[in-house]
């Protein structure tokens, strides 16, 4: 899919399905700030140098994008499985009511697919996937394509090297490119 119809797609433009067009304009793409986001930069900050080398730098937008998505679904239990990274902070902060799944291993997609095969029959149809890293490799654009095509999981986005797999599947499947 082309950049400029990736832009109109990030405004909402051209999609019909209502929950579809609400995450991308009230969730994915907010720009309003959150409560958490000050404190958790402080926390983060604090938490880095003890860490030393094996905390994964992660870009902020993402991290935030995964506490709206977190607080969006209203998960009861969230996992993370990938390097210790500050996004686990965010993940924590957003501590509401396996609903979401965070892989970010993208380096060794055969670690992301069995903690897809873990956890996804224990998905509930509030659950959200988050899959990092889906154009890294020929490996990860290929298992997010058996992910996305899974009969468990319903809607699906591609927001260029994030994933996010829905699992309701009383919608329509559908595949979003943003």
């Amino acid at each position: 899919m082309n950049y400029i119809s990736r832009i109109f797609r990030r405004r909402g433009f051209g999609v019909q399905l209502p929950f579809a067009f609400d995450l991308i304009t009230g969730v994915i793409y907010q720009r309003t700030p959150y409560y958490a986001y000050e404190p958790l930069r402080r926390q983060e900050k604090q938490l880095a140098p003890e860490k030393d080398n094996h905390w994964l730098s992660e870009p902020l937008r993402l991290k935030r994008l995964l506490f709206r998505l977190a607080n969006e679904v209203k998960a009861d239990t969230i996992v993370d499985v990938g390097v210790l990274a500050a996004s686990s902070l965010y993940l924590k902060a957003a501590r509401l009511p396996i609903d979401f799944l965070y892989l970010h291993h993208y380096r060794h997609p055969d670690v992301v697919e069995a903690a897809f095969r873990v956890c996804a029959p224990r998905a509930t149809r509030r659950s959200l996937f988050v899959v990092r890293g889906i154009g890294r490799s020929r490996a990860m654009k290929q298992l997010w394509a058996r992910l996305q095509n899974d009969p468990r999981v319903g809607i699906t986005f591609s927001l260029s090297d994030v994933g996010l797999l829905f699992f309701d599947t009383s919608r329509h499947k559908q595949h979003y490119e943003l």
